[in-house]
């Protein structure tokens, strides 16, 4: 009880000082809504402007009620730390007091986890352009609301409150947010692969490297078109189509401003992408593991065993998949459904969780092997057992939600567990304690 009291003050007074931070001063506003793709869409955002601007972004995921105020003050999580809070609450004071060099513009990844996340931000952030990136069918924390539409029409407040001058940047292929367009008063620009969109992407493609017959997969490919003009885009390290969604977003805030389009392009070839958001990871025995271990929504998983899909491998196509979380009364549902369409890529599904056991259940029914179904209820032991069975020329999709703590199955399986810190998500300490 006393602990929530402390953290309820400590949110007042770094809210208090981001507000303050915010007049004083006035950066411009990028704010990245919809249930998925909003990291991987932040950092493409922030790869592209910061070649043109002093730019600051949301550090990891830090999308809530307190996550923003610290990115806007510049300061760490100090996790349980009281004396790096008390730090945390002096430097904001002394960004107030005193004169700082700041960003001349915020990329903001803003979430909602519960009723009412988004609808607290948007009485005090007003920003200038907002990115909607996507509102599945099923989003992710549906569990906490009353209908799927309820989520979405929370990731779509802060549209609301744009600046009367600001843009809507949507996402063309949703046609949820594409509606945006037409309910929000503010000009818009739409991005995406179906014919129509301002910024339209084409000729997705995986890059392969090596010596004819050993090639692997080590990125992708894509053209963006926009008035009259084809750009290749390349970015190495990382797979799927959300990859190239987020490229699109970061493109259409620089054509929003104005920027040189073969400069965003560029800055775009180099950038890492987050830890744990389809990244490609050397794998144990010379063979490929697709990190996607950050989180898991029905879509998140479509994407990411599309992905799979896609890859042409020598080996196997191998699916390490934890449950998804937060779903509620259609979560049953929609293991099956993810288990179903696992039975028609992979060659090996191996489950983690109780609720993942819908996965295997619905790989059985389109015609998966028994055989090739392993079912276990800890992460580490199935990283253990993907270790025991994957061979020379596989490639390995991993993913499920927070809590299955998949990323601890990838370090059972890659080639440089040493390099753990600086490739997979939840590596910091507090993150490791529990």
């Amino acid at each position: 009880m006393l602990k929530q009291i402390l953290k309820n003050i400590l949110a007042g007074i770094l809210l208090a000082e981001a507000r303050i931070v915010l007049r004083k001063y006035k950066p411009k506003i990028i704010a990245i809504t919809g249930s998925v793709g909003k990291t991987g869409t932040k950092d493409a955002v922030y790869a592209v402007m910061s070649k043109f601007f002093f730019v600051r972004k949301s550090e990891k995921s830090f999308n809530s009620e307190i996550g923003i105020p610290l990115t806007i003050l510049g300061i760490p999580n100090a996790w349980s730390n009281p004396f790096l809070w008390i730090k945390n609450v002096m430097d904001g004071l002394s960004l107030i007091v005193n004169r700082h060099s700041y960003p001349e513009w915020l990329v903001l990844e803003v979430g909602s986890d519960r009723p009412g996340d988004i609808r607290k931000v948007a009485k005090w952030l007003s920003p200038e352009l907002n990115i909607i990136t996507a509102f599945p069918k099923i989003p992710v924390h549906v569990e906490f609301f009353s209908s799927p539409d309820k989520v979405n029409e929370e990731d779509s407040i802060l549209a609301g409150v744009l600046k009367q001058e600001g843009f809507l940047i949507l996402n063309h292929d949703d046609e949820a947010v594409l509606s945006m367009k037409d309910k929000i008063n503010r000009k818009a620009t739409t991005y995406g692969f179906n014919d129509g969109a301002d910024l339209l992407g084409s000729h997705p493609l995986v890059l392969y490297e090596g010596e004819e017959g050993h090639e692997r997969p080590v990125g992708l490919t894509f053209k963006v078109d926009y008035e009259g003009n084809s750009i290749p885009v390349r970015i190495k390290g990382v797979l799927g189509r959300n990859t190239m969604y987020s490229a699109l977003a970061s493109l259409a805030v620089g054509k929003v401003l104005g920027l040189n389009m073969i400069t965003m392009t560029e800055s775009l070839s180099s950038y890492e992408t987050p830890p744990g958001r389809l990244r490609i990871i050397l794998g144990v025995k010379n063979s490929l593991l697709i990190d996607d271990t950050y989180n898991a929504s029905p879509l998140a998983m479509e994407t990411a065993l599309q992905a799979l899909n896609e890859v042409v491998v020598k080996g196997r196509k191998i699916a390490v998949l934890g449950e998804m979380l937060e779903l509620g009364k259609y979560s049953a549902s929609e293991h099956l459904r993810i288990g179903e369409l696992s039975g028609k890529i992979c060659d090996i599904l191996i489950t983690v969780g109780i609720r993942a056991r819908g996965i295997a259940e619905g790989a059985l029914n389109a015609g998966m092997s028994e055989k090739n179904i392993f079912q276990f209820e800890d992460s580490v032991e199935a990283g253990k057992h993907l270790e025991s069975l994957i061979k020379a020329g596989d490639v390995a999709l991993l993913k499920g939600s927070q809590g299955t703590r998949m990323e601890r199955a990838v370090l059972e399986v890659m080639l440089h567990p040493e390099d753990a810190t600086k490739l997979l998500c939840r590596q910091d300490n507090e993150w490791q304690s529990r």
